[in-house]
């Protein structure tokens, strides 16, 4: 027997806009959608913050004046640096050096009752590494001056103490040039180095690649 040809083929069922599984289809496209596009967004967007103009000593206040602002992508770690939206914080100083054009960190910041080092002139008359600048570590040595007209053997008083500025200077009839460093001392490192220095004794600089003790 001959199929009729006029017999109909059978229809496929549209979706209908109701059915739940269409539904749930289309909205886990558009959440994926919004997913990539908040995180594109959030990937491109920057902060407003401070950073060091010159650089900031140890126990120096922030002000406009020592601050730039800069545009970066922080990311997760906003949180841990200055920003301009938050203003520069009052009542607080630098706890540790903070170089030229690096980011303001939180964590850098104290107040003053909480810093426990201060900066002591020494003048040094020997020839110092490159290595000695700001923010960079250093033994002092002393050695005291003896009966003889000379000086004991020298003893470490000051290990990886760290340098806050480095001037060069000269005596006061001009006829040799010193360094003058400003080093951060600890109130209990205070009177050995004071002393020595009321003591006229030799005092000596050994850069410390190491870092703090």
């Amino acid at each position: 027997m001959v199929p009729d040809s006029r017999v109909a083929a059978p229809r496929l069922k549209r979706p209908s806009w109701k059915d739940p599984r269409l539904l749930l289809g289309v909205l886990l496209v558009l959440v994926s959608v919004a997913g990539v596009i908040f995180l594109v967004g959030s990937a491109d967007r920057t902060t407003e913050v401070y950073a060091a103009r010159d650089g900031i000593a140890v126990g120096e206040r922030l002000t406009l004046e020592n601050v730039v602002r800069a545009k970066v992508r922080l990311g997760d770690t906003e949180q841990h640096y200055v920003t301009v939206a938050d203003g520069l914080p009052q009542d607080v100083v630098a706890m540790q050096r903070i170089a030229k054009d690096q980011l303001v960190p939180k964590a850098s910041l104290g107040e003053v009752d909480q810093l426990n080092r201060k900066p002591v002139a020494l003048s040094i008359a020997q020839t110092l590494p490159s290595q000695a600048v700001a923010g960079a570590r250093v033994d002092v040595w002393v050695a005291q001056p003896d009966a003889k007209n000379g000086f004991s053997e020298p003893k470490l008083i000051l290990p990886g103490a760290e340098i806050a500025e480095v001037t060069t200077g000269s005596t006061a009839l001009g006829s040799s040039k010193t360094t003058v460093l400003m080093v951060l001392v600890e109130d209990k490192q205070m009177p050995a180095l004071l002393g020595a220095q009321a003591n006229e004794a030799k005092i000596s600089v050994v850069w410390n690649p190491r870092g703090a003790q």
